[in-house]
C-alpha cells in the first residue's frame, strides 16, 4: 500500500533515474517535461497558494493523484528548472518562481529557468555562438554529459521546447542565442549606434546637414506609452492614442496644403505661363 508519506517522498527524489521504468541512471540533472509545464506548475501554486503550499494541495490543485507518476514528474520538473523548492511535504516558489508568474518580469525568468538547468547551461556554454549539431550528434553530446543512454532521445526533446519556450531560437532553431530586450540579461555588449545616440539625446531640436530629424517629444512621449507586443490592448484606447497621435501631428507639423505647381511639362501649366507673359 502506498501511504501519503511514500508519495510525498517520492515526489522529492531526485529525478535522474527513469520515472516509469528505473532504468539506467544519468549523473547530470535535467528535466523530462518542458518550461513552460514548469511555469503551469508556478502558476498553479500562485493563483491558490501565494508562495506555498502542501504536496496534497497542489495535487488538488492540478486535479491529479498524488501518487501519479506524471505528477511526480510535473513536480520534479519545476524543481529542475529552479521555479520551486520541494521541502519535505510542502512546495515553495523560488525567487525566479516568483518572477516567472509576474508579467513584467516573465521573460528574463524564463531566460533564467532554462539555464538554471545543469544540462541545458553545458550545451549552451558548448554551442554558444555557433551552429547546433543534428538530432543524433546533440544526443551524443548529452549522452557524454552524463545523460543515460535510454534518456537522451527525451531529454534532446525536452531541450528544444524549452529552448524555445525561453525565447532562445528567435534567430533559428538551428544556434541558441540568448534573449536580449526589456528584462534580459544581453551576452554580448553591442557599441551604439553612433547618430542614433546622438538623437536620444537632443528631443526636440532639428537635426542638421544630412543628419536625421530628432523625433518630438510629444512624439517620443505617445510611442514610449505603446504598450509591449503581446500586451492587452483595448479597441477604445488604441482609437485614444491614435487620435492624441493625429492632434500631436497638426500641433507640430504645418499642413503643406499650399498649392505646388504642376511640372513645366503640365499643359495647363504652360497656359497659365503664357497668360502671364501676355500680361
Amino acid at each position: 500500500m502506498v501511504t501519503k508519506e511514500h508519495a510525498e517522498n517520492d515526489a522529492f527524489r531526485a529525478d535522474e533515474t527513469d520515472v516509469e521504468s528505473g532504468r539506467a541512471r544519468s549523473t547530470i540533472q535535467f528535466p523530462y517535461n518542458d518550461l513552460d509545464d514548469a511555469i503551469s506548475v508556478a502558476r498553479l501554486i500562485h493563483a491558490n497558494a501565494g508562495v506555498q503550499c502542501t504536496i496534497d494541495q497542489i495535487a488538488a490543485y492540478a486535479k491529479q493523484s498524488i501518487t501519479s507518476g506524471s505528477f511526480r514528474v510535473r513536480l520534479s520538473t519545476a524543481s529542475t528548472f529552479g521555479v520551486t523548492e520541494n521541502e519535505r511535504g510542502s512546495v515553495r516558489l523560488t525567487e525566479i518562481g516568483r518572477q516567472i508568474v509576474d508579467p513584467a518580469q516573465e521573460a528574463n525568468a524564463r531566460v533564467e529557468a532554462f539555464l538554471h538547468v545543469p544540462l541545458y547551461a553545458r550545451v549552451f556554454e558548448n554551442y554558444k555562438g555557433y551552429t547546433l549539431p543534428p538530432a543524433a550528434a546533440l544526443e551524443k553530446f548529452m549522452r557524454e554529459a552524463g545523460v543515460a543512454p535510454n534518456q537522451t532521445g527525451r531529454a534532446r526533446q525536452a531541450f528544444m521546447r524549452s529552448a524555445r519556450q525561453a525565447g532562445f531560437f528567435v534567430h533559428g532553431e538551428d544556434r541558441l542565442v540568448r534573449p536580449a530586450g526589456p528584462g534580459t540579461k544581453p551576452t554580448d555588449q553591442q557599441k551604439p549606434d553612433p547618430v542614433i545616440e546622438k538623437q536620444d539625446t537632443k528631443f526636440g531640436g532639428g537635426g542638421g546637414g544630412d543628419e536625421p530629424p530628432a523625433i518630438d517629444p510629444i512624439i517620443a512621449g505617445l510611442l514610449a506609452r505603446l504598450p509591449k507586443s503581446g500586451d492587452v490592448w483595448p479597441i477604445a484606447e488604441r482609437k485614444l492614442w491614435l487620435q492624441l497621435l493625429e492632434g500631436s501631428f497638426q500641433l507640430i507639423y504645418k499642413d503643406g496644403s499650399a498649392q505646388v505647381p504642376p511640372p513645366p511639362g503640365d499643359a495647363e501649366y504652360r497656359k497659365t505661363q503664357q497668360q502671364q507673359e501676355v500680361k
